[in-house]
């Protein structure tokens, strides 16, 4: 990289806090010292003029205190410095000093000092001109061909160009059609005054006709102005750019003909003196300056054009000679002859950094040192290579990749619950409809053993609840350090969620710059979106969980619901949801099992899942390890169907309003069109009831979007309770099957793809797609339907007809013995040991009852075990009633 940065020669820093612009930097013998040397004048919008002198010892040094010939602070921001011949009677050089209402020349001049002090430097005001507008910007140049002086043109930021003929005001002129002021330069050769407009094209205006031209304004002129001989401004040229310039520049060398460059947003433009293009450059960078300067080849000229990358390109006409990295982006750049050395780039950043750099590279001067000529000791190379692979044999036994990072975490997050809800509830516009919602308080700690930089927290829960805050920013934590923050979890949606669980995740940088992440899960108490009730007698859907020891009661392990003074609640029990549902928990009191009851199929799933967590946490404090949970009813699946249809239903629904939505957009659309065309004619004529239509179109439109609102609230409903009865139905097929832990982790993989539901994406599909991959693998009953290929595009289904097939067929061949696994061996599969006491199902008869509408799949364990009773009355040992087949 060190062949393409610039060469650091000499640079400062100017002030603390000070702006610099465009404007603010010059390079001229302003003292007239006659050494053909330049100084560097800069002033900032802070009011601060700056001259200096650089003279490093060596290339690369900071400023030294003698560079600084001049610092004074004038009372206004200095929009722009320029050096010419400005005072009348003298061709000295002069320094001019553009404010914001006023006009400064000086005179710089400097005193030979007699001590080790060094020389003095001091301006001298000359004249002012305090002007009637606010200025933007100036040229000057020998204006109409005057010879040994330069006039001065400001251009005001509401259009007037305001002429100085040096020490007096000679006329003003008021650009045509002025918008925005854009920069402004002079061109000797043409003597004329070219700047840029706000319909992005450069334009062109003679001297002569600015000066017999009566004011552009007219609400400006005066009467003697009315009166006067005159004509109106005229444009000499127009070119169409199509783009805001940046900067103007006129060059005129003597080996090149003279030439206008224009910067562009996006593009170099080389025009000729009649606006004609030379040439152009399309730039793929941001610039943010330039200047041409001389080129050694005769007939081009070479461009300096700096971009926001902090780089500065060299140009000859068209073609790149050289990029260069600079440290800062410049804002301004110039060309001098600083201490006999010619072409120094002297570049200044908005936040005034200014640098005087050379274009080069620096040699090498690393030399390879010479290889000692030595024995080499054999003897301990090989006691080194034995040494180094016995910790590479240490290193490799462990089959974890990661067994010390888990112990020596860098930072850990933990996330404590609190054991009982908030007296005062924190919930914050929620949609529940019960009388009071409640909430709980979590508390999340951050404990770091390294410095851990801006580290971030962020809280998910899953819809519909919600937190009261899931983002945290915090400082750099040093070493052993800790940070703690509370937050409140509520339910916010009217419908129950489908887990209780949370997720806290902390993402921060390494001093290194390693971005690592640390996550906790927390657990979320029942009681938060149910409270206890009364049991109710009659339920629409009945599961029975067998167990393999003695049923506990309920005071045991639902002390948080019951009351210790009844007796009545050791085997029943009832909970409300605060959405309205009710769910009934009841133990049976000769056998082991548990019954759960609900007139909603997805309200079992949380209580059913609270059961078994409940059982095994007390179980295994009694340090009892052979306790499970079995299942051996029917697997629920037409109600599990009616779920999935309901969900797309509403998808189909959501693509109709859609269509709907769209439709309506463009006859509203095409209505506007006609009326606009009405209203533009000159002549007018009646609406024809346009205004009508118009005002149905757009009632049309609100009430559309308000239907597809409420359906896609509908949609996250039904999408939520079709998660909550796909978790109850994998549960079920794991008790049922007794299934491994890998295998229950691609069961909810196929059947919970998706965190969110969309149009695009959608649940149906997506299942159906994973569950075809698993008939046609692992649970494939011969190579002929693993040859079948899957469609490797994934689109919304006409209906449900097919997934519910497929789900049927997955439970048979899960039913038949078929196990879960990523492997495609299909001997495998086929030597798979049917699981003890299941009984398969004919396919014939399987493709039968799925043909019939609202028949119920039934997979028995027993010939003996049948399709559990549901009867009105609720008895104590209801968990026991079966009915032979």
């Amino acid at each position: 990289m060190s062949l393409f940065k610039a060469r650091d020669w000499w640079s400062t820093i100017l002030g603390e806090k000070e702006e610099f612009d465009q404007g603010c930097l010059c390079v001229a013998d302003v003292d007239n010292s006659g050494s053909g040397q330049d100084k560097i004048i800069v002033g900032s919008y802070m009011g601060y003029l700056r001259i200096f002198n650089p003279h490093p010892v060596k290339p690369g040094e900071g400023v030294q205190p003698e560079d600084l010939l001049l610092e004074v602070q004038l009372r206004d921001p200095i929009l722009q410095v320029e050096v010419g011949k400005f005072v009348s009677g003298t061709e000295g050089l002069h320094l001019a000093v553009l404010h914001c209402r006023k006009l400064c020349v000086y005179a710089v001049s400097g005193t030979l000092g007699n001590v080790e002090h060094g020389n003095q430097y001091q301006i001298k005001l000359m004249y002012e001109h305090n002007l009637q507008r606010t200025a933007c910007n100036m040229t000057y140049g020998p204006f109409g061909g005057v010879k040994g002086r330069d006039l001065i043109c400001i251009q005001s930021m509401d259009g007037m160009l305001m002429l100085f003929e040096q020490e007096s005001y000679a006329f003003g002129r008021f650009l045509p059609g002025f918008l925005l002021p854009g920069p402004l330069t002079y061109s000797s050769r043409t003597d004329s005054f070219i700047t840029v407009s706000s319909c992005r094209q450069v334009e062109s205006y003679k001297y002569q006709v600015l000066a017999f031209a009566t004011d552009a304004d007219e609400r400006q002129e005066t009467e003697q102005q009315k009166l006067s001989s005159g004509k109106r401004l005229a444009v000499d040229w127009v070119l169409n750019i199509g783009e805001q310039a940046l900067d103007i520049c006129v060059v005129s060398f003597n080996q090149a003909v003279s030439s206008v460059f224009v910067l562009g947003e996006r593009n170099f433009f080389c025009l000729k003196d009649n606006g004609q293009i030379r040439f152009m450059k399309k730039l793929d960078y941001s610039p943010s300056c330039f200047i041409p300067y001389c080129s050694v080849k005769e007939g081009t000229i070479n461009t300096l054009v700096g971009n926001h990358s902090k780089m500065l390109n060299v140009y000859q006409d068209v073609t790149l000679k050289w990029a260069t990295q600079l440290p800062h982006v410049p804002v301004s750049v110039k060309v001098a002859n600083l201490q006999d050395l010619k072409g120094v780039i002297v570049t200044l950043s908005d936040n005034g950094h200014l640098q005087c750099s050379y274009l080069g590279t620096d040699p090498s001067l690393f030399q390879a040192p010479r290889v000692d000529s030595r024995e080499i000791n054999y003897e301990e190379f090989d006691a080194e290579m034995k040494e180094l692979q016995k910790i590479i044999k240490e290193a490799t036994k462990t089959q974890d990749i990661l067994p010390k990072s888990k112990k020596h975490r860098d930072l850990i997050v933990t996330a404590e619950v609190s054991p009982d809800l908030d007296a005062e509830s924190q919930a914050i516009d929620s949609e529940v409809k019960a009388e009071a919602v409640p909430s709980v308080t979590v508390k999340v700690t951050i404990q770091s053993k390294v410095t851990a930089q801006k580290p971030s927290l962020a809280v998910c829960v899953q819809a519909p609840l919600a937190v009261t805050c899931d983002q945290f920013i915090f400082d750099d934590l040093e070493p052993d350090s800790s940070e703690t923050v509370v937050l409140s979890v509520f339910l916010k949606g009217n419908c129950s969620p489908s887990e209780l669980e949370g997720n806290c995740v902390v993402s921060y940088n390494t001093p290194t710059g390693i971005v690592k992440v640390a996550q906790c899960n927390f657990r979320l108490p029942l009681r938060l979106i149910c409270f206890p009730a009364q049991p109710s007698k009659a339920a629409n859907h009945k599961l029975t969980i067998d167990t393999n020891k003695p049923p506990i009661s309920f005071l045991t392990i639902f002390p948080d619901f019951v009351d210790p003074s009844e007796d009545d609640q050791a085997n029943v029990l009832g909970f409300q949801f605060l959405t309205g549902s009710k769910t009934t928990l009841l133990a049976s009191k000769t056998s082991q099992r548990y019954r759960i009851q609900s007139d909603q199929l997805e309200d079992l799933w949380l209580i059913t899942k609270e059961l078994t967590l409940r059982l095994e946490e007390h179980f295994k404090k009694q340090n009892c390890k052979d306790f499970a949970c079995t299942f051996s009813g029917s697997i629920p699946l037409q109600e599990y169907f009616e779920l999935i249809d309901r969900h797309f239903e509403l998808r189909l629904n959501a693509e109709k309003f859609q269509e709907l939505l769209s439709e309506r957009a463009v006859q509203f659309r095409a209505i506007e069109r006609r009326l606009l065309t009405r209203f533009k004619d000159k002549t007018p004529a009646p609406l024809q009831h346009l205004d009508t239509l118009l005002e149905g179109t757009f009632r049309e439109v609100i009430a559309l979007a308000d239907a597809a609102e409420e359906n896609q609230a509908n949609m996250f409903q039904a999408f939520t309770k079709l998660k909550s009865a796909t978790h109850l139905v994998i549960m079920l097929i794991s008790l049922w099957q007794k299934l491994s832990t890998d295998q229950v982790a691609i069961l909810e993989a196929t059947f919970l793809p998706l965190a969110e539901d969309t149009q695009e994406l959608g649940w149906e599909e997506t299942v159906d797609a994973a569950i075809s991959y698993l008939l046609r693998t692992c649970l494939s009953k011969s190579s002929k339907e693993q040859a079948l290929t899957l469609s490797s595009q994934l689109c919304m289904p006409k209906d449900t007809s097919r997934l519910k097939k497929n789900i049927t067929l997955f439970c048979d061949r899960l039913a038949k013995g078929g196990r879960l696994s990523l492997s495609t061996d299909s001997a495998t599969q086929q030597a798979a040991v049917m699981p003890g006491g299941c009984a398969t199902i004919p396919e014939s008869d399987l493709e039968e009852r799925t043909v019939i509408p609202g028949s119920a799949a039934t997979f028995p364990n027993h010939s003996q075990i049948a399709k559990q009773k549901s009867k009105p009355g609720l008895s104590e040992d209801a968990a026991e009633e079966t009915e032979k087949p």
